[in-house]
């Protein structure tokens, strides 16, 4: 459930908007049951792995300071504004469900889902962000205030910058950002991103700091001349991380999807991915004959059906060779309902 208020409605100032966001999660995940490190369901993990939790994972400030510069503050739903063009969002509800090719694997353990932070957007003449910068608490709180742990392991210094482009007179996006956190980590600490199972004993020894790097780009093919918001391109994004604490030290993806270019099916959307999660060596190499792992790789195909503008309906096929070289390749077909209340 997501909620925005604006300042001056309520009485308060011009340029003010508070924006929340509440979530719960229920049942049983697949999750569990794929064999994979990385989660074919990120809806499902979000917002504390898979177990049944209701939270208020967003609660920020964000002032304008001019039409082209944004500051914000409070707790942060980090995956909220992390929305890359034909994937259908991060949070797995509208389009891709596979952790890869909803953002880049290599984030999973220094950018906290939600946690305090602040930072400032720049915008340029279309509202886009070409620009951004924050700091974060290191801690992932998504279920609790974070009060109690308030920057105690360090910060998690976030920043990006986009290029949009014309090519073709097609609109697209160039982008880069990179991450350096001071917290102290573990490549088998389990978050809502990543959980290695139940049972492990054995563990690299944790280290101090993380880094990463990425690019991503995003290109329409096809706009529609009666609505631009209806389009359809190409994305992909590569990032590469260090070997720990970090599980995976570089993944990418390509694809191609966004709005069905049918005419007579304006609200239906599709996508096709596939994706590489490379898994770091200091893991590969924890528990090689009890444990043996290789890389992540996938393919993944949806189609949302716009049944009314308040309910979509969407098909899903997953195939996925594991991490874990002992476990068949999993296959996964599934359905999922939203509605926009």
């Amino acid at each position: 459930m997501f909620l925005s208020i604006d300042g001056k409605t309520v009485g308060l100032w011009d340029g003010l908007t508070i924006n929340l966001h509440g979530e719960s999660v229920f049942g049983s995940s697949i999750n569990q049951y794929s064999g994979t490190l990385l989660p074919v369901s990120v809806a499902q993990i979000l917002p504390d792995g898979n177990r049944s939790v209701t939270a208020l994972t967003n609660v920020t400030f964000t002032q304008a300071l001019s039409e082209s510069v944004l500051v914000q503050a409070g707790k942060i739903n980090t995956l909220d504004g992390f929305v890359q063009p034909f994937t259908g969002g991060a949070n797995g509800q509208d389009g891709f469900q596979n952790l890869a090719l909803c953002f880049n694997p290599v984030l999973v353990t220094a950018f906290p889902y939600s946690s305090f932070g602040a930072g400032m957007v720049v915008l340029d003449e279309n509202q886009e962000a070409v620009f951004s910068a924050f700091v974060y608490d290191a801690n992932n709180t998504p279920t609790v205030s974070g009060f109690d742990t308030f920057f105690d392991n360090g910060v998690s210094l976030f920043a990006s910058a986009t290029l949009p482009t014309k090519l073709m007179n097609k609109p697209g996006h160039q982008m880069v950002y990179g991450l350096y956190s001071s917290g102290t980590y573990n490549n088998l600490d389990p978050n809502p991103y990543f959980d290695p199972g139940q049972g492990v004993v054995l563990a690299n020894p944790d280290k101090k700091g993380s880094w990463l790097l990425a690019y991503a780009f995003d290109q329409a093919l096809y706009v529609s001349p009666d609505d631009p918001t209806r389009s359809w391109g190409v994305f992909g994004n590569a990032g590469i991380a260090d070997d720990n604490p970090n599980p995976f030290n570089w993944a990418a993806n390509i694809g191609v999807g966004g709005s069905n270019p049918i005419g007579n099916r304006p609200q239906d959307t599709f996508g096709i991915g596939y994706f590489y999660a490379g898994v770091s060596e200091p893991l590969k190499q924890l528990a090689p004959v009890l444990l043996p792992l290789q890389d992540e790789q996938g393919v993944e195909m949806f189609y949302n059906v716009g049944v009314t503008p308040w309910c979509h309906v969407t098909a899903d096929l997953q195939v996925v060779e594991p991490a874990r070289s002992r476990v068949d390749t999993m296959v996964m077909f599934g359905l999922r309902a939203k509605f926009d209340l």
